[in-house]
């Protein structure tokens, strides 16, 4: 399983978030992000540019960049910090040993009946080949379905994306169909391959899982 290295807060309660966790798998440890990533969440993202740009929406023209301007990392780290609290994401840095490589979110968490989150990772083109992403997004499993107590979370992907998409086919999450146009990429109106994953098929695939990935 995912190591849960340090958490605070009622557990029993679906709703309270966790503070600041940091949980651990076979090589990478996940962790949000703080004012002091700055430095090395920058070099990644001005060095990975030209190969994020074609996955991720537009930045809105009167946004600053985080990775050019300090203040403006802090900031997006504040957000993310002020999400977690009300239990409507939980962010982390993706990193193997100390060094930083990525990103993996829950992002728009829903309780009630839903009980749900969707899933977004990007990965330093350094890093990639050798497998981080599975592995980060099995120990994410642990933490969405075992702490978080999430009943479902779905990924969403340009059906273009192969990388992305072996990601899915590694780890055999389940393929529900594709919705049409359904985000801005890169400025356009996008189709996404949609997988899911539920509560139910972690547990039943939770040691098989752990025993491949951490």
């Amino acid at each position: 399983m995912s190591r849960l290295s340090k958490t605070r807060g009622d557990q029993g309660h679906p709703s309270v978030p966790t503070e600041a966790p940091v949980i651990r798998g076979r090589r990478v440890v996940l962790q949000p992000l703080t004012a002091r990533d700055w430095p090395a969440w920058s070099e990644v993202r001005l060095r990975n540019a030209e190969w994020l740009q074609p996955w991720e929406p537009l930045r809105p023209e009167h946004q600053v960049d985080p990775a050019l301007d300090r203040d403006a990392f802090n900031a997006r780290c504040l957000a993310r910090d002020r999400e977690r609290q009300i239990g409507a994401a939980a962010g982390f840095g993706l990193f193997v040993g100390t060094e930083f490589a990525g990103e993996i979110n829950l992002n728009n968490i829903v309780r009630g009946a839903h009980q749900s989150a969707t899933v977004g990772y990007w990965i330093d083109r350094a890093q990639a080949g050798q497998r981080l992403i599975p592995e980060a997004a099995v120990v994410l499993a642990g933490f969405a379905f075992e702490q978080l107590r999430l009943h479902r979370f779905e990924v969403c992907i340009v059906p273009r994306n192969t990388r992305s998409r072996r990601v899915m086919e590694v780890l055999e999450l389940r393929e529900e169909g594709t919705a049409e146009r359904f985000l801005e990429i890169a400025g356009t109106w996008e189709d996404h391959v949609r997988y899911g994953f539920t509560a139910e098929e972690w547990f039943a695939r939770r040691d098989a899982l752990a025993a491949a990935w951490l």
